[in-house]
C-alpha cells in the first residue's frame, strides 16, 4: 500500500543489535579453545580426532540455538513479527487484526495507530481510520484539494479495484465520529487507470525457454502486485527490470508506451500480460 510520509520505512531501519551475527568456524574454534585450556596437551590439529568431531557437533547445534534465539527476539520487533506475534504488538497500541486481514496491511495499520489517538487530523490518522473500517479496502491515500476539504481516495482488493457503495459507506461513519469538525471529509473510490504489458523477449542462447518465460512471467506479475497502490506510478524501467530475469537478453516492450503517472487519487490496474518469445541471441 501507499506508505503515508510520517510513517517510518520499516525496511530501512538497521539490523536491530539484539540478533546476533553467528559464525560456525568461530563457534567451533571458541570450544576448542575451552577444551585445550583445561586439557593444554590436547593436539586439536588432528581433525580425525573423535574429540574434535564432538567439538564440531556441539559448535553446529550451538549455531542453530543461537540462530532460533535470534529467530525469537525478532519476532519481538514490529519489523519482523508474524501471525499471532504480530497480533500481541497490535494489542499494545488498541489494534485488532481485521477478519481475513494478512501481516503486511495489518503491520501497517500498526504504525498508523498513534496518529489515531485523538481525532483524524492528521494525513496518516485518515489513512488509518480508513484502513481499520472495511478489512475488504486494500489502500487509502488523503488528499486535501481545497482548504478544510479532506480527499479520502480507497481502493478495493476485489475486482478493478474500484470501491464499492459499501466500503465508502464504511469508510464514512468511521470517519464520522473521528474528524475535526472543522474538516469537511469526502470519501470516493480511487480512479482506476488500466493499461497492458506487451514486450517480445529475446532468449540467450541456451536456457530453457519455458523456463525463461515463466520467470520473466512471474517476476511481471510480482511489479503488477506491487504497483496496485494508489500514487503509485506505472514505470516502463521497472517493467524492463521485473521482466528481464536470467536468460533474457533484450525486452522490447510495446506497452506501455509511455511511462505512467499516477496522482494520489489514482491507481493503476492490468488488464493483462502479454509476453512473446522474438528470438534468440546475444
Amino acid at each position: 500500500m501507499a506508505t503515508s510520509t510520517s510513517v517510518i520505512d520499516l525496511s530501512q531501519l538497521p539490523a536491530p543489535t539484539v540478533v546476533e551475527a553467528l559464525d560456525y568456524e568461530t563457534i567451533r574454534a571458541e570450544l576448542i579453545a575451552d577444551v585445550q585450556e583445561l586439557l593444554p596437551t590436547w593436539d586439536a590439529a588432528v581433525e580425525s580426532d573423535p574429540a574434535v568431531k564432538v567439538l564440531e557437533v556441539a559448535a553446529y547445534r550451538e549455531l542453530l540455538i543461537r540462530q532460533q534465539f535470534n529467530d525469537r527476539a525478532k519476532q519481538c520487533l514490529l519489523a519482523y513479527a508474524r501471525d499471532g506475534n504480530l497480533d500481541h504488538l497490535g494489542a499494545l497500541l488498541g489494534v485488532a487484526r481485521l477478519p481475513g486481514e494478512l501481516d503486511e496491511p495489518y503491520r501497517y495499520r500498526i504504525q498508523l495507530a498513534p496518529d489515531a489517538f485523538s481525532v483524524a487530523g492528521p494525513e496518516s490518522a485518515y489513512e488509518y481510520h480508513a484502513l481499520s473500517a472495511d478489512s475488504t479496502i486494500a489502500d487509502a491515500k488523503v488528499t486535501s484539494p481545497s482548504p478544510g476539504v479532506v480527499l479520502v481516495s480507497i481502493l478495493s482488493k476485489t475486482g478493478d479495484g474500484a470501491a464499492s457503495a459499501d466500503q465508502i459507506a464504511n469508510v464514512e461513519a468511521a470517519l464520522a465520529g473521528a474528524r475535526p469538525l472543522t474538516d469537511q471529509v469526502i470519501v470516493r473510490s480511487a480512479t482506476i487507470v488500466p493499461y497492458t504489458i506487451t514486450a517480445a523477449i529475446t532468449l540467450f542462447d541456451g536456457p530453457d525457454g519455458d523456463v525463461v518465460i515463466a520467470a520473466a512471467l512471474a517476476g511481471a506479475q510480482a511489479y503488477v502486485a506491487a504497483a496496485r497502490r494508489i500514487g503509485r506510478d506505472i514505470n516502463r524501467a521497472s517493467i524492463f527490470a521485473a521482466i528481464g530475469v536470467a536468460g533474457v537478453s533484450n525486452v522490447a516492450l510495446a506497452s506501455p508506451a509511455a511511462d505512467m503517472p499516477m496522482d494520489d487519487t489514482q491507481c493503476g490496474h492490468c488488464l493483462a500480460i502479454n509476453l512473446t518469445v522474438a528470438g534468440r541471441g546475444e
